[in-house]
C-alpha cells in the first residue's frame, strides 16, 4: 500500500464541506444583493473570493491534521500487532507449561512445554483441566502468593499461578506452570533428616519394685534392651542419663511410621511383666515437632513428656505445630508421687502469691465438693501471704449453697465473685489460682482465664490441653485422689498447725470423700495422711459427711437413670434422664451417683450416664479399671481420669450426643481391641 493512498471514503467529508459552503455563499450574496446597493456584480467577486480563501483553508486545514492522524493510527496500529505477536510467540515457546481454560474449566490453547509434559500426541483442546490439575481454577486464583500454589502433577511438582484474562466478554483464566521439583524434594529431605528428641522415662518400674524387688535388674534390663533394638532399627542415638530416663535422637522421617503404627513400642514394654501379679511396665515419651533449633526442641520434648507423667504414664505426647496428639494411655496411674514436691510447689505457689497484687481462684463449671474445697484451701494460703484474694464461683450451684452457709467468715467479706465482678479485678499483676480442673473448656469462664497472663495450675485429672500463656505454676498429679487432697499437703507444709479453720478444713475433708466414694476408691497413703492433717486441724467427718444428705428430688432423678439403662457391646452401660426439664444441678449430681452404682452390675466395666437439661448434656463416666473412660470423653472434648471422667456438650439434643458417645466408644475399642 502506497504511503499517501487514502481510501476514497475520507474525501466524502471535504467534498460535502465544499457543497454546503457554496450554497451559504450563495444564500448570503442573493441576501445583500436585494439589501444593499452593491453592484451585483461587484457583490458577486468579493463572495467567490471569500468562498475560495476560506475552501483553500479549510481544505488545508483537513489534510495536514488527517495526515497526522492516519501516521498516529498507523503507528498504534504496529505497536498493538507487534505486541501481540512477541506474547503470543513468546508463550508458545515458552519452558514453562502455560495453559488457557474457559469458564468451563476446558483447555482453549496450550504451548508446547505444556503438551510435552501431558505426553499425549493428540489434542488437547477442549479437554478438562481437572485431568491435568488436582486444583481447580478458583482456588488458584483465590491464591494470593506471588509463586501460586504447589501442586504435584506429571510425575514432578510445580507451582501454579492462575491470571484472569477477560477476552470476548468472557473470562478466561490463564496459568503459567513453574517446575519446582528440585526445591520441593530439597526441601523434603531437610524435613525427613530433621533431626528430632524425644525424652523417654519408664514411669512406673520403681513402684513395681516394691512387689517385686528381685526383678528390677532384670526388667530394667529387658526394658532397655527393646527400646536400644528400637532406636537401632532408625538409626537413632540412644543414651540412658538417668536411672531409668533415656534420650533418644532421630530423623522425622521415622514419625511418620511411628504415628501409622500408634507407637507400639508402649504396647512392648507393656509385655514386660514383673512379680508374682504379673504387672505390666509402662514408659513414657514427649517428642516434639515444633520448629526451632536443638535446644529449643530438646525443651519443647521435656514439656511434652511432663504432660505425659501428668496425664498419668504410658502414654506418648506428641507436640506438633497443629496442636498435641495423645497415644497409649492403656495402663492406670501408678502412685508415684512426692511430698518433696508438693512441698516445692507451695512454696513456689506462696512467692507467686506474695508477688502478685491480687489473687483470683477458679475452678470447674458446676464445682462440687472437691472443687468447692481446694479452692477454699487455696485462698487461706493467700490469706495467709497477706494477699487480696477471691473465689470466682457459681452462686447457683447447690453444692456451693451448702457449703457458703458453713464460711460465714467468708462470706461476710464478699470473698466470692461472679465471673462480671471477677473481670473488674483483673490487673497486670494478678495470680490467677485455677483447680479442679485443667481444660479450658470446662473452667468457670474460658473467657476470664485468657485475660491473665500470670497463671497456676492444681489439679488432680489428666491434663487435657494447652493454654494461651504458660503457667507459673503447674502441679497436676493424676495418680491423687483429689484437688483437696493435694491443697491439704500444701497446707500441711506452709501453715503452722491450728492456722487452718475448722470449716476449711471440714470442706476439704469433704472433697476427699467425694473423689474417693467415701474413702472406698483411689486411695492410698497419701490420702490418708491428708485426711489424718485435716483431722487434726479440726476437721470433723460426720460435719463433712452432712453436706452429702441427698433431697428427695436428687434420689428420685438418681432412680429415673437407672430405670433407663440399656447394655453397650456387652460390658458399658449406659443410662439417660427421662425428665429435660429437672434441675441441671440436681441431675448433673444424681448422674454420677448412678453412673457409680452401675458398676455394681455383674460384667459391667464402665458406666457412662447422661443428663440432659435446656441446651446442654452433661455425661459422667465410671469404670472399674479396665477401660479407661477418660480417652473416650477426650474424643468429645471432655477429660478426668482413667477410672472417672465427665463431658459437658452443648448445642446438640440427647440422642445427638449419646451417637457422639457411642461413636467415641466404638473407636476406642477398636483401638484398644488387643487389649480386650
Amino acid at each position: 500500500m502506497g504511503k499517501h493512498n487514502r481510501n476514497p471514503k475520507s474525501y466524502i467529508a471535504p467534498t460535502l464541506a465544499v457543497s454546503l459552503l457554496a450554497v451559504l455563499c450563495m444564500a448570503i450574496f442573493t441576501a445583500l444583493t436585494l439589501l444593499t446597493d452593491i453592484h451585483p456584480a461587484k457583490l458577486g467577486i468579493i463572495t467567490v473570493a471569500i468562498y475560495l480563501i476560506i475552501c483553500a483553508v479549510g481544505i488545508s486545514m483537513y489534510f495536514l491534521i488527517g495526515k497526522r492522524v492516519q501516521r498516529f493510527h498507523a503507528v498504534d496500529d504496529s505497536a498493538s500487532d507487534l505486541e501481540c505477536n512477541l506474547t503470543l510467540n513468546f508463550l508458545s515457546d515458552l519452558y514453562m507449561p502455560v495453559v488457557l481454560i474457559n469458564t468451563q474449566n476446558k483447555i482453549i490453547w496450550y504451548n508446547q512445554s505444556f503438551a510435552d509434559k501431558a505426553e499425549t500426541r493428540g489434542s488437547l483442546y477442549g479437554k478438562s483441566f481437572a485431568d491435568y490439575c488436582p486444583i481447580s481454577k478458583e482456588e488458584l486464583l483465590a491464591c494470593e502468593s506471588m509463586k501460586g500454589l504447589t501442586v504435584e502433577a506429571f510425575g514432578a511438582y510445580y507451582n501454579i499461578k492462575a491470571h484472569n484474562l477477560p477476552f470476548g466478554g468472557e473470562n478466561m483464566v490463564l496459568t503459567a506452570w513453574n517446575d519446582c521439583t528440585e526445591l520441593v524434594l530439597a526441601n523434603k529431605k531437610i524435613e525427613d533428616e530433621d533431626p528430632l528428641v524425644a525424652f523417654i522415662v519408664i514411669d512406673n518400674l520403681e513402684d513395681l519394685m516394691q512387689y517385686a524387688q528381685e526383678s528390677y535388674r532384670s526388667a530394667s534390663a529387658r526394658v532397655e534392651e527393646i527400646l536400644r533394638s528400637w532406636a537401632d532399627s532408625i538409626d537413632g542415638i540412644f543414651r540412658e542419663y538417668e536411672r531409668d530416663k533415656f534420650i533418644l535422637v532421630f530423623q522425622a522421617r521415622h514419625l511418620t511410621q511411628f504415628v501409622a503404627a500408634k507407637f507400639d513400642i508402649l504396647d512392648k514394654i507393656r509385655d514386660v511383666r514383673v512379680g508374682a501379679s504379673n504387672l505390666p511396665v509402662t514408659i513414657s515419651i514427649g517428642i516434639s515437632t515444633l520448629e526451632g533449633d536443638l535446644a529449643n526442641k530438646e525443651r519443647d520434648s521435656r514439656s511434652a513428656l511432663d504432660t505425659a507423667l501428668q496425664r498419668g504414664g504410658d502414654q506418648v505426647v506428641l507436640k506438633t505445630p497443629e496442636g498435641t496428639e495423645f497415644y497409649g494411655g492403656k495402663v492406670q496411674t501408678a502412685n508415684r508421687r512426692s511430698k518433696v514436691r508438693a512441698r516445692v510447689v507451695a512454696e513456689e505457689l506462696s512467692h507467686q502469691m506474695a508477688q502478685a497484687e491480687n489473687v483470683l481462684i477458679m475452678a470447674h463449671v458446676y464445682p462440687d465438693y472437691d472443687a468447692i474445697g481446694a479452692s477454699v484451701g487455696i485462698a487461706r494460703l493467700a490469706e495467709y501471704c497477706g494477699t487480696p484474694f477471691n473465689i470466682i464461683t457459681n452462686f447457683t450451684s447447690s453444692d456451693f449453697k451448702k457449703c457458703f452457709a458453713k464460711l460465714s467468715g467468708y462470706a461476710d467479706s464478699n470473698v466470692f465473685v461472679d465471673v462480671p465482678t471477677a473481670k473488674g479485678l483483673i490487673n497486670e499483676n494478678t495470680l490467677m489460682v485455677i483447680v479442679d480442673v485443667n481444660n479450658p473448656t470446662q473452667f468457670e469462664s474460658p473467657g476470664l482465664a485468657d485475660m491473665v497472663k500470670n497463671l497456676a495450675v492444681i489439679d488432680h485429672h489428666r491434663k487435657a490441653a494447652q493454654f494461651k500463656y504458660e503457667p507459673k505454676v503447674t502441679y497436676i498429679e493424676p495418680a491423687a485422689s483429689s484437688t483437696s487432697e493435694m491443697v491439704s499437703e500444701m497446707l500441711e507444709h506452709v501453715l503452722a498447725p491450728g492456722l487452718l479453720t475448722k470449716d476449711i478444713a471440714d470442706i476439704l475433708l469433704a472433697g476427699i470423700m467425694l473423689d474417693t466414694k467415701q474413702f472406698s476408691r483411689n486411695t492410698g497413703a497419701r490420702t490418708f495422711g491428708a485426711a489424718l492433717y485435716l483431722r487434726n486441724e479440726g476437721a470433723n467427718p460426720s460435719s463433712a459427711g452432712e453436706l452429702f444428705y441427698t433431697e428427695l428430688n436428687s434420689l428420685t432423678s438418681e432412680a429415673d437413670y437407672e430405670s433407663n439403662v440399656v447394655i453397650y457391646r456387652s460390658s458399658v452401660a449406659i443410662a439417660q434422664n427421662s425428665n429435660t426439664q429437672a434441675n441441671e444441678a440436681v441431675g448433673r449430681v444424681a448422674a454420677a451417683k448412678a453412673a457409680d452404682k452401675l458398676l455394681n452390675v455383674v460384667g459391667i466395666e464402665a458406666s457412662f450416664v447422661a443428663c440432659h437439661a435446656q441446651d446442654a448434656v452433661h455425661i459422667s463416666a465410671r469404670s472399674n479399671g479396665k477401660i479407661n473412660v477418660q480417652l473416650i470423653v477426650e474424643k468429645l472434648g471432655g477429660g478426668g481420669h482413667f477410672d472417672s471422667a465427665a463431658v459437658r456438650l452443648t448445642g446438640i439434643s440427647l440422642q445427638e450426643a449419646l451417637t457422639k458417645l457411642k461413636k467415641a466408644i466404638d473407636e476406642y475399642m477398636s483401638e484398644n481391641k488387643e487389649e480386650k
